[in-house]
């Protein structure tokens, strides 16, 4: 996730086929909305 955190102007997280939740790389990692996002970070990070 290092990598495309430095690299990308925009992440998309998918979930179920359906986008959860968009934003930059910044609002991505420090300011998460849904619930499943939060549990995706705190497992991979």
């Amino acid at each position: 996730m290092g990598f495309a955190k430095e690299v990308a102007d925009r992440f998309l997280f998918f979930d179920a086929d359906e986008i959860v939740e968009e934003g930059t790389p910044e609002y991505f990692f420090t300011n998460p909305q849904e619930d499943r996002t939060k549990l995706f970070l705190s497992q991979i990070l």
